[in-house]
C-alpha cells in the first residue's frame, strides 16, 4: 500500500516523491507512464512462421470485474449482462523437472488447439514440479526486453524479509508472466462494447490465485500506473510457478471471450509468447545454486526499491459470497485484509515497475575502490565483494586480530550476513550446517595459529559428506613464518587432502593486479561446487596495519577492473556444458546403458535403496523413480521420505510405491533373512544408516548392485557395487523414466508388505503399550510434530539409529495440494539432515543451528546428551538468532553414552569400566547450561509432558531446549524387548504368508457373495444379563448366521448375536448385514487379514468404504469370524493355524494339553446354602473355576455371605470370581470388599458404577479387580484408554468379542493385558456353538501368545486361564448339527473345551435348519422405465426398485452428477421392511427428456423446479396410490423439500441429506444463476471428464476426496451420455433460479429429517436454521410437542453423507420411518 510521500519507479535510477510530481492537468493522478518506444520482438513458433509485434503484450487478457463482487453494482445488472466464469482445471501427472512440466503443459495446449472450445471460457493446466526454489531465478532469467507483461516475482517470506534473505537461504515464492485475466473496478473507462457485460470469477475456481495491488490503477491500454485511493489492479498470470514447502505447482491459464475482444486464438497467442519466453530464458535444473545470478539480473532492470508498497495475493476460493463491507475509499475490507507481501519485484511494462526489499544499496556495492585507506582493506574488500557476487553471503567470523581486514570488510558489506563465535570449532560446524541447508558454501574467517587447526573436525565432516565451504584463514606474512612469531604455524596445506583446493595468497601489495584476488576466489568456489563438492581453503597473510590506519598504495593494481565494477557478476564466469537428459547414454556409451537397462528390465526381485539425499529435487526424482519401478523401497532416515505424512485417512491408498520402512527389524528373524533374496539393487544417495540392512545386502551377493552418486568417490564399504553410475539423481531418473519396466505382481512383494506391516504394528504396539517415556517413543512421535514447513536434524550415535529404526509416517488430512497429487504422490516428506560424513558427535548442535539458517525452515534437532555437552558452545551461536526461524532442540539425557549398552562390549565388561570409560556417565545440569546462555529449557519425564513440550515449542516463537530424561539400563532393556518382539512378529507374518500359493498373490481371491439366516435358540434358563420375565417359561436367544463364499468356493461362517440390553437391536443389526451383503460382493481378500493388528480394520475401510468403528460390535465380530473362517478354508487350514504360526521353538509350549479351561457361570439368586450346593455340583462336574454374579441384591452383605459360604463349600483349590456388572456404588463395593477380603477371590469384576472409581477401589480395598464394561467402549485405538488401567491391582480384562467388536480388537486388548502381566479372559455372551468354537480356538491362540510373551520378557510361565465360555450350558439347542466340544476331559477330570473338536465343528459346519426362521440370499433390483408428461416436456424416467411392494414406499433422489445407483447400498439395507425406489433425475443416467416445443417457437422452456417436481409427482402417482417418503441428497434434497411442502397430500415425510431451502438474497441468487450457467457452458465445451475434475476439486468435497471409493464414485459420474441435457438441468435447476422456501418451512406439516455431515460447516448451519424455522412455525399449532423437524449430524463425513457414511444414513432413515411413518 502506498503512503503519502511514497516512491514509485520511473524506469531509471531516479527517485521522486509523489508530492514532487506535477503531471499534466489531464493526468492528475498519473505517476508515470512508458516513455521509451517499444522494441520489435520476433518469435519463431512451432508452426515455423514468424510473428512480428510492434508493441509489447501488456495485460492482454480477458477483463473481469472485481475481484470481489459489488453488491450494489450487481443489483442493477440484468441477468444477460452478468457472467460468473468458472475455471476448468486439468491436472497433469507430476513432472521430473520444471522443463518437463512446461513441456507437459505445452503438449496439453497443443491437444486443445486441435479441438478448440467455443464461446467464452477459462481453462487452467497445472502440473506438480520439484519443490526447490526456482521462481526467483525464473524472474531474473527473463530478458530486459521481455515480450510479455506483467512479469513478477513474489517472495512468500512474511517474517520481516530483507534483500539479504534473497541471498542467504531458500527464497520460495511465485513467478508469473502475462495476464490471462485482469480485474478492474466499475469506474474504469472502457469502450461501451466492452463494459456492457459484467464478468466475474467464480469462487469455485479454487486453484486460481489472483495477484496485484490495492490503491494502484494500471491502464493496460496506455501503460500508465496511477496512485488512486480506492482503486486496484489484479490479474491472473498466463504462466505461474507457485512454490510450496514440499512441491511447486506450475500452471498455465487460458481465458477467452469474444465479447471482451479476446478470442481463443488471442489467448493461445498470449500463452505461446509466455511459454516460449519462459522456456528460452531460465537457468537449467542442474545448476547447483542460483543466487549469484540474482544480483546482476535485478540490477539490469534498473529498478529502485520502495518498501512502502505491498503486493496482494488472493485465492479465488476466498472470493465466495457477495456481502463484503468496504472502507471509506470503496475497497472491500476483504482486500484490505488479504495476505500482503512486502518482498517482490513487479514489471508492469518495459519501462514501468516497482520492487520492495529486493536489492537495497545496489548502486553502492561497487563504490570507488580508490577510497580504501590501505591495501589490506582493499584486498579484503575485493575478497568479500567477489564472494557476494558468487552468491556466498553468509560469513562465519571468529574473533582475531590478524583477520581484522576480512572481518571488517564482511561486516560492512550490504549483502552479507555475518555471525560470530569465540569457538572456531563450533563456528565451523555451524558453517557446515548452513551449507547443508542452503546448498551453497558459507565463508569462514579465522585468525592465524590454532584457530585454523580448530576448523579441522568440521573440514573433515564437510569433505567426507561433500559439503562446500570456503575457508579464509588469516596468516602471518612470510617473514614471520618459522621464526617464532606469536600465533604463527605452518598453515600451508594445513587440511591436506580434506580440501578440494588450496591457495595461499601473497600478502596484500599494490604490485600485483587485484584481478588475481578475484580469479583466485572464482577458481576456489568453482572447485568447491564441482563434483566432488567440498571445502576449499584460501590462506590470507596480512602485514600490519590490520586496522583502518591510512597507508599509501598505488591505483595501478586496479587496472582491468572497470567492466567488473560496472556489473554485478563475478570476474570469471565458469560455464558448464549441460548434458541433455536425452543424451544420457552418450556420457557412458550406448552399450553400457543398454546393459544396465537389460538388467533392470529382467529383474525378478528388485530393491530400491534411497540413501541420504540433501536436494529437494533429488528427493522428488527418487519418488518418481520408485513409482515408475514399483519395486520395494527402503528409505533411510536421511532420505527425506522415511518420515512421510499421508494425505489420506487410510495409508493403504498410497499405491505403486511399497515402502519397507521396518526391514531392519524384520531382518532380526533368521527365517526372514533366509527367505529374502534380491537379484537387482539400485541405490541412490549416500550410504544407509542401518548396519543390519547392509549386512543383509552382503548376504544377497552375488547380485547386480547399481550405485548412483554424483561424485567419483568409492562409497562401497562392503565391496558389492557391480555398476557405478556417476550422475545426478535427476539425470539418472530422467533416463529411466523413458524405459519400460515390467511390473510383476508377485508373492515377493506381498511377503514384504505383510512383513513390514506386521513389524510396524508390533513396534507401534510395544512403544504405545510401554507407559514410561522411552527413547524409541521420542522417535516414533517426533514425526507427527513436524509440519511441511519444518525440518529435522538428527544427531549421531544412538539417536540416528533410533530415528532410522522407529521413525514412522502418519496420516494427514491437510489439503494444500492433495488434488494435484492425490493420484500420483499421496504424501509430503520432511527434509532430514545429519552429519554422516565422519559420523562424529562433535559440533552437532552448531551444525543444526546452521542448518536452520540455511534451509529457512523451523528445525527440530534430535541429539544425545553427550553430543550436546560436546558442543555447548553452540548455545552461544543459538543466542544470536539472525535471519532464521525458531529451533527446537530435543536432548535425550540418559546421563551417558547409551549406544555402548547395546553393543557386545556391554555383556563382557565390568559395570564400573563401562560407566567410566564407555558410558562416560555424568550429572551435568543441562537446565543450568541453558540458563547461563539465556535459552528456554523444558524438562520432560512422561509421554504427556513430551507432547505438551512439543506443543509449547511449536506455538512459541522462541528457541527451546527440551530435555528428555532417560536411563541407560531401561533403554537397553526396552530395546531388547523391541528386537525380540519384532523378530517374533516377523516370524509370525512369514509363517502365515508363506502358506499362500504364489498364484493367489497375482490373482487375489474375491468374495463371491454372502447370505445370512435368522436363528432362534431356546435357552434352558434366562441369560444372567437379562431381567427374568416370570410370565414366560421359555427363553430364547436370537441372532444371525453369516455364510460368506469366496470365488474359489471356500465358505466361512460367522455369527452376529446382538445383546438385547446393549446399544444394538435386531432391526439395526440386520440392516447393517444387508448393507454388507451388497458391499462385500466382489471385494478382494487381503492375505494380511489373519495377521490382525489393524489389517481387518484397514480392509473394511479400503475395500468396503466404511470405517470399521461404525459397524455394530456384533456385526463386526460376525463379519471378521466369517472372513477368517473362509480364509482358513481357502488355505486348507483352520482358524487357529492362520492366527498363530507355530515356530520351531514352540515344542515346550505344545506340551500343554490342546484344550482350554472353562469357567462356570453361576447366578447367586438363592440362599447362601443353595448357591453353595450348586457350586459344589459344578466342581463335581469338573469345573476348576466359577464366576458368580453378585450385586443383584439390595444389600452387599448378603452377597458377601453367599461368597463366604461358597468358598467354604468348594475349598481354596477352586478359582472364584465375582461379577458385579457395575451395579454397586463405591461405598457398597468397599463394604463388600471388606467382607470378602479373606475369601481368596481371583478377582472382582466391575465392582463400581463410576468408571473413575475403579482405581480408587483398587487402592482402598487392596482386592484384585477385573474390567469388562470399562473396556467395551474403547476407541478404535483402545491403547489410549487402557493406558490408565495399568494399575497392578487390575489383574484381568474380560473380553467379549461380540461386545468389543471382533477378533482384531479383542486380540489387541488381550495382548496389552498380557504385556502388563494381566489375565486376558475371553468370554462368550450366550452365543451359539459356532461362536463358541471360534472363541475356543481364539482363546488357545492367546494362551500360546502369552507363553511367548513370558519367554521374551523372562517371566515365569503363566498358568492357563479359565475362559468365560460357560454360557454353553444355557443352550437347549444349537445352530450346528455337531456337538460342541466342551465336556469333562477323561484324562484330567476337568471341564475343558477341545481345540480339535472346535476345529472339526468349524471345518464341517452344517446349519441346524430347525432353528432357522428365515434366510436371505439376495434381492433382485428391478429396473424399469416410466414415461410421464408435464407441460412442454416428456420424460422417460429410469427407475430402480427393491424391497416389498407395500402401500408405503420410499423414493430416493440423487444429487447433481449422481444417479439412482448411488442409493442401491442403502436401499438394499432397508428394503427388508419397505419398498425402495430410486430414479435417475432428468438429464442424468438413463432418464431421457424430450422438449415438445418446436424450434423457433420462442424461448426454450426450462426444466425448472416446478416442472421437475411435477414430473416426479406424476411418477409417484404411477408407482403407488398411497403416500411416499422422499429421501433426497443435495439437488435431490431441494426437490424433495419442494415436493414435501407443495404436495403434502402425497408426501408423508422427507429426509433431506445436505439440502437447502434456497437462497433468500436476490443478489446471491443472481450470482448463482450466472455461475451455474457458466458451469453448464463449460460442461458442454470441455466435456464431462474435465468438468468433473474441476467439480470435485472444490472445498465441499474435501472429505469425499479422502474416501477410498472416491475414484470409483467419480468413474460412475462419467456414464451420463447426454451432456446438453445434463448442462440444461445444471442451469435450469440452479438454486439461483429456485424461489426460496424459507417462509414455506414455517407452515410445514410434513415431518422432516435433516441429515448433515459433521465436517460440512456450511450445510450444518443451513440445517440448524431450517430446524429453527420449522420450530418457530409450530408455536401456534395444536400440538406443539409434535416435532416436525429433526436434525441428525453424521460423524466422520462431509457433504456427501450417503456415500461417505451410509451406515448412519441407513439407521437414520429407519428411525425416521419408525417414528413418523410406522413402516418398519
Amino acid at each position: 500500500m502506498l503512503a503519502g510521500n511514497s516512491y514509485m519507479l520511473l524506469g531509471s535510477q531516479l527517485r521522486f516523491p509523489f508530492s514532487c510530481l506535477k503531471p499534466e492537468s489531464h493526468r492528475k493522478k498519473e505517476l508515470y507512464r512508458a516513455r521509451e518506444p517499444p522494441l520489435t520482438f520476433q518469435l519463431f513458433t512451432r508452426r515455423r512462421r514468424f510473428l512480428n509485434f510492434d508493441r509489447k503484450i501488456i495485460g492482454n487478457g480477458v477483463r473481469f470485474e472485481g475481484p470481489v463482487m459489488d453488491v450494489k453494482e450487481l443489483e442493477k445488472i440484468e441477468d444477460d449482462d452478468l457472467v460468473v466464469e468458472t475455471c476448468i482445471v486439468r491436472t497433469l501427472p507430476p513432472a521430473l523437472t520444471l522443463e518437463d512440466g512446461l513441456q507437459s503443459i505445452n503438449e496439453a495446449v497443443e491437444q486443445l488447439k486441435l479441438n478448440p472450445p467455443s464461446s467464452s471460457g477459462m481453462l487452467r493446466f497445472q502440473v506438480a514440479v520439484p519443490p526447490s526454489a526456482k521462481a526467483l531465478n525464473c524472474f531474473c532469467s527473463q530478458p530486459v526486453s521481455s515480450a510479455i507483461f506483467p512479469l513478477f516475482f513474489l517472495s512468500k517470506e512474511r517474517n520481516n524479509p530483507t534483500y539479504k534473505s534473497l541471498f542467504l537461504n531458500r527464497t520460495g515464492g511465485v513467478f508469473g508472466i502475462g495476464a490471462a485475466v485482469y480485474f478492474t473496478d466499475s469506474s474504469s473507462c472502457f469502450p461501451r462494447s466492452e463494459s456492457l457485460i459484467k464478468r466475474y470469477l467464480s469462487s469455485d475456481s479454487i486453484f486460481a490465485s489472483i495477484y496485484g495491488f490495492v490503491d494502484i490503477n494500471f491502464d493496460t491500454k496506455s501503460s500508465p500506473v496511477k496512485h488512486d485511493a480506492g482503486s486496484f489492479y489484479f490479474f491472473i498470470p498466463v504462466i505461474e510457478l507457485d512454490e510450496h514447502e514440499d512441491v511447486s505447482i506450475l500452471t498455465a491459464t487460458l481465458a477467452w471471450s469474444d465479447s471482451c475482444l479476446c478470442s481463443f486464438e488471442d489467448a493461445i497467442l498470449s500463452y505461446e509468447l509466455a511459454f516460449c519466453q519462459v522456456r528460452s530464458h531460465f537457468l537449467p535444473t542442474t545448476e547447483r545454486f542460483h543466487s549469484k545470478h540474482v544480483r546482476s539480473a535485478i540490477r539490469k532492470l534498473n529498478m529502485v526499491e520502495d518498501k512502502t508498497v505491498e503486493m496482494v495475493s488472493v485465492k479465488a476460493l476466498s472470493l465466495g459470497g457477495s456481502n463484503f463491507g468496504a472502507d471509506p475509499t470503496g475497497i472491500p475490507f476483504f482486500l484490505r485484509e488479504a495476505p500482503s507481501f512486502c518482498q517482490f519485484s513487479f514489471r508492469f511494462s518495459p519501462t514501468v515497475g516497482v520492487a520492495s526489499n529486493m536489492l537495497d544499496h545496489a548502486s553502492e556495492l561497487t563504490s570507488s575502490l580508490q577510497d580504501h585507506v590501505n591495501i589490506n582493506s582493499l584486498w579484503a574488500s575485493l575478497v568479500v565483494e567477489e564472494c557476494s557476487r558468487l552468491g556466498l553471503t553468509y560469513f562465519c567470523i571468529a574473533p582475531g586480530s590478524r583477520s581484522s581486514p576480512l572481518a571488517v570488510a564482511a561486516s560492512h558489506h550490504p549483502l552479507t550476513t555475518c555471525i560470530s563465535c569465540f569457538d572456531e570449532r563450533s563456528l565451523a560446524f555451524h558453517a557446515v550446517g548452513y551449507a547443508k541447508g542452503s546448498h551453497k558454501p558459507a565463508v569462514i574467517i579465522t585468525s592465524s595459529g590454532t584457530a585454523v587447526s580448530n576448523l579441522l573436525p568440521a573440514v573433515v565432516e564437510a569433505s567426507q559428506d561433500f559439503v562446500p565451504l570456503l575457508l579464509l584463514t588469516a596468516d602471518r606474512p612470510p617473514e614471520l613464518q618459522d621464526a617464532g612469531a606469536n600465533q604463527s604455524i605452518n598453515q600451508v596445506n594445513h587440511f591436506g587432502f580434506f580440501v578440494r583446493y588450496f591457495f595461499s595468497l601473497p600478502p596484500p601489495t599494490d604490485h600485483i593486479p587485484a584481478r588475481m584476488i578475484l580469479t583466485t576466489l572464482d577458481s576456489a568456489v568453482h572447485w568447491a561446487m564441482s563434483s566432488p563438492t567440498g571445502p576449499v581453503h584460501i590462506n590470507c597473510p596480512f602485514r600490519e596495519p590490520l586496522d583502518g590506519s591510512p597507508e599509501k598504495w598505488t591505483f595501478d593494481c586496479l587496472k582491468g577492473l572497470d567492466i567488473w565494477m560496472s556489473t554485478a557478476g563475478p570476474f570469471t564466469q565458469y560455464m558448464r556444458v549441460q548434458h541433455s537428459h536425452a543424451c544420457f547414454s552418450n556420457i557412458y556409451g550406448s552399450g553400457q546403458i543398454t546393459e544396465l537397462i537389460e538388467i533392470i528390465q529382467a529383474v525378478n526381485k528388485g530393491l530400491l535403496l534411497i540413501g541420504a539425499i540433501s536436494m529437494e529435487d533429488d528427493i522428488w526424482a527418487a519418488l518418481l523413480l520408485a513409482r515408475h519401478l514399483q519395486w520395494p523401497v527402503v528409505a533411510d532416515i536421511l532420505s527425506g521420505v522415511r518420515l512421510r505424512s499421508i494425505f489420506y485417512t487410510c495409508p493403504e491408498i498410497v499405491e505403486n510405491i511399497l515402502f519397507v520402512d521396518y526391514l531392519d527389524h524384520a531382518l532380526l528373524s533368521d527365517s526372514v533373512r533366509r527367505s529374502l533374496q534380491f537379484d537387482v539393487i539400485i541405490q541412490i544417495g549416500s550410504p544407509i544408516t542401518s548396519k543390519r540392512i547392509s549386512q543383509f545386502l552382503e548376504e544377497c551377493f552375488p547380485c547386480k548392485y547399481i550405485l548412483v552418486e554424483n561424485h567419483p568417490c568409492r562409497h562401497d564399504p562392503l565391496h558389492l557395487v557391480t555398476h557405478r553410475i556417476q550422475s545426478s539423481i535427476m539425470e539418472f531418473v530422467s533416463h529411466l523414466l523413458k524405459v519400460h519396466v515390467p511390473h510383476r505382481i508377485n508373492k515377493w512383494c506381498g511377503y514384504l508388505q505383510g512383513l513390514n506391516k506386521m513389524v510396524a504394528q508390533e513396534i507401534s504396539f510395544q512403544i504405545c503399550t510401554e507407559h514410561s517415556l522411552t527413547e524409541p517413543h521420542v522417535m516414533h512421535v517426533i514425526s507427527k510434530a513436524l509440519l511441511p514447513e519444518s525440518a529435522l536434524f538428527v544427531g549421531n550415535s544412538m539417536v540416528i539409529r533410533d530415528a532410522d529404526m522407529y521413525g514412522c509416517n502418519w496420516a494427514n488430512n491437510q489439503d494444500l495440494t492433495d488434488t494435484v497429487l492425490n493420484s500420483e504422490l499421496c504424501f509430503n516428506w520432511i527434509r532430514v539432515a545429519g552429519n554422516r560424513g565422519a559420523s562424529g558427535i562433535d559440533g552437532l548442535l552448531s551444525t543444526a543451528i546452521g542448518f536452520a539458517v540455511g534451509c529457512n525452515k523451523r528445525v527440530f534437532c534430535l541429539i544425545g546428551d553427550v553430543s550436546f555437552l560436546h558442543d555447548t558452545n553452540g548455545l552461544a551461536i543459538l543466542n544470536q538468532r539472525m535471519l532464521r526461524k525458531p529451533i527446537t532442540i530435543l536432548v535425550i539425557n540418559n546421563h551417558g553414552g547409551a549406544i555402548f549398552s547395546l553393543l557386545p562390549i556391554a555383556d563382557r565388561t565390568e559395570p564400573g569400566v563401562l560407566n567410566q570409560y564407555f558410558y562416560t556417565s555424568h550429572n551435568i545440569s543441562i537446565s543450568k547450561l541453558c540458563l547461563a546462555h539465556g535459552v528456554k529449557h523444558l524438562q520432560v519425564q512422561t509421554k504427556s509432558e513430551l507432547s505438551d513440550a512439543l506443543f509449547t515449542s511449536q506455538h512459541e516463537g522462541t528457541d527451546c531446549v527440551i530435555e528428555i530424561e532417560s536411563s541407560i539400563s531401561a533403554n537397553a532393556t526396552f530395546h531388547r524387548y523391541l528386537r525380540k518382539f519384532s523378530c517374533q512378529a516377523a516370524d509370525h507374518a512369514l509363517g502365515v504368508l508363506s502358506r499362500i500359493p504364489a498364484s493367489n498373490w497375482c490373482f487375489p481371491c474375491k468374495i463371491h457373495g454372502m447370505e445370512y439366516s435368522l436363528y432362534r435358540l431356546q435357552l434352558r434358563t434366562p441369560p444372567t444379563s437379562s431381567s427374568v420375565d416370570h410370565g414366560h417359561s421359555r427363553f430364547y436367544r436370537e441372532g444371525f448366521i453369516l455364510s460368506l463364499t469366496l470365488e474359489d468356493g471356500s465358505v466361512g461362517y460367522g455369527e452376529v448375536a446382538p445383546l438385547e440390553n446393549r446399544q444394538e437391536n435386531s432391526q439395526d443389526v440386520e440392516e447393517q448385514i444387508r448393507f454388507l451383503f451388497h458391499a462385500t460382493k466382489g471385494a478382494k481378500i487381503s492375505y494380511s487379514l489373519p495377521l490382525l493388528k489393524g489389517s481387518l480394520s484397514s480392509w473394511i475401510w479400503s475395500h468396503l468404504g466404511i470405517l470399521a468403528c461404525l459397524l455394530f460390535p456384533s456385526v463386526r465380530c460376525g463379519l471378521e469370524m466369517a472372513i477368517l473362517n473362509a480364509f482358513a478354508v481357502s488355505q486348507d487350514s483352520n482358524l487357529l493355524n492362520i492366527l498363530h504360526h507355530q515356530t520351531e521353538n514352540e515344542g515346550e509350549i505344545h506340551k500343554r494339553s490342546s484344550s482350554v479351561r472353562v469357567c462356570a457361570l453361576l447366578d447367586c439368586s438363592g440362599t447362601p446354602t443353595e448357591v453353595a450346593h450348586v457350586a459344589s455340583t459344578l466342581v463335581e462336574e469338573g469345573y476348576t473355576a466359577i464366576k458368580l454374579k453378585v450385586a443383584r441384591r439390595a444389600d452387599p452383605v448378603e452377597d458377601a455371605a453367599v461368597i463366604q459360604e461358597v468358598r467354604k463349600k468348594v475349598g481354596h483349590q477352586i478359582e472364584l470370581r465375582v461379577d458385579a456388572n457395575r451395579n454397586w456404588t463405591y461405598e457398597k463395593a468397599i463394604l463388600f470388599g471388606s467382607l470378602v477380603e479373606n475369601a481368596d477371590l481371583q478377582y472382582i469384576e466391575e465392582p463400581v458404577q463410576d468408571e473413575d472409581d475403579i482405581l480408587r477401589f483398587c487402592e482402598e480395598s487392596g482386592l484384585p479387580v477385573a474390567l469388562d464394561e470399562s473396556i467395551e467402549h474403547c476407541q478404535e485405538n483402545p491403547l489410549n484408554t487402557l493406558f490408565k488401567y495399568s494399575h497392578p491391582r487390575i489383574v484381568a480384562l474380560v473380553i467379549k468379542p461380540t461386545v468389543i467388536g471382533g477378533f482384531e480388537r479383542a486380540a489387541l486388548i488381550a495382548r496389552w493385558a498380557q504385556m502388563h502381566g494381566k489375565m486376558a479372559v475371553i468370554s462368550s455372551a450366550f452365543e451359539s456353538g459356532l461362536s463358541l468354537s471360534s472363541y475356543i480356538l481364539f482363546s488357545y491362540h492367546l494362551e500360546l501368545q502369552n507363553a511367548e510373551i513370558c519367554k521374551v520378557m523372562d517371566r515365569k510361565a503363566a498358568p492357563s486361564i479359565a475362559h468365560g465360555l460357560g454360557t454353553y450350558s444355557w443352550l437347549e439347542e444349537d445352530v450346528t448339527t455337531s456337538p460342541l466340544g466342551i465336556c469333562q476331559n477323561p484324562s484330567t477330570g476337568y471341564v475343558e473345551a477341545s481345540v480339535a473338536k472346535a476345529n472339526r465343528l468349524l471345518q464341517k459346519f452344517q446349519i441346524n435348519q430347525s432353528i432357522v426362521h428365515r434366510t436371505f440370499k439376495g434381492q433382485e433390483v428391478l429396473k424399469y422405465q416410466l414415461k410421464v408428461d408435464s407441460n412442454d416436456f416428456s420424460c422417460i424416467i429410469n427407475a430402480l426398485e427393491t424391497g416389498q411392494r407395500t402401500d408405503d414406499s420410499i423414493v430416493f433422489l440423487h444429487g447433481f452428477l449422481g444417479s439412482g445407483e448411488d442409493w442401491i447400498p442403502i436401499m438394499n439395507a432397508i428394503s427388508g421392511s419397505a419398498r425402495c425406489v430410486s430414479i435417475d433425475l432428468p438429464g442424468h443416467g438413463g432418464t431421457k427428456v424430450q422438449n415438445h416445443c418446436r424450434e423457433g417457437a420462442g424461448l426454450d422452456p426450462t426444466l425448472s423446479m416446478e416442472v421437475v417436481a411435477d414430473l416426479l409427482f406424476k411418477f409417484v402417482q404411477h408407482i403407488t396410490p398411497g403416500k411416499v417418503t422422499l429421501v433426497g441428497y443435495s439437488m435431490g434434497a431441494r426437490i424433495a423439500l419442494y415436493m414435501a411442502l407443495k404436495f403434502s397430500d402425497k408426501i408423508q415425510g422427507a429426509i433431506l441429506v445436505s439440502g437447502s431451502p434456497g437462497l433468500e438474497d436476490i443478489v446471491a441468487r443472481k450470482i448463482r444463476r450466472a455461475t451455474d450457467d457458466s458451469r453448464a457452458r463449460s460442461l458442454v465445451a470441455h466435456g464431462l471428464q474435465f468438468f468433473i475434475e474441476t467439480w470435485y476439486a472444490g472445498g465441499l468435497w474435501k472429505s469425499l476426496r479422502s474416501h477410498p471409493n472416491f475414484n470409483q464414485i467419480v468413474a460412475k459420474r462419467l456414464v451420463h451420455g447426454d451432456l446438453h441435457s445434463l448442462a440444461k438441468v445444471l442451469s435450469d435447476l440452479s438454486i439461483g433460479r429456485q424461489q426460496p422456501l424459507w417462509e414455506d418451512l414455517k407452515q410445514s406439516k410434513t415431518p422432516l429429517m435433516l441429515i448433515v455431515g459433521e465436517r460440512d460447516a456450511k450445510f450444518k448451519a443451513i440445517a440448524q436454521r431450517m430446524c429453527r424455522e420449522v420450530e418457530n412455525g409450530q408455536i401456534n399449532r395444536e400440538d406443539p410437542s409434535y416435532k416436525h423437524c429433526e436434525l441428525v449430524e453424521v460423524p466422520h463425513c462431509g457433504h456427501a453423507v450417503h456415500l461417505e457414511n451410509p451406515l448412519s444414513v441407513i439407521r437414520s432413515v429407519r428411525q425416521f420411518m419408525t417414528r413418523y411413518v410406522n413402516v418398519l
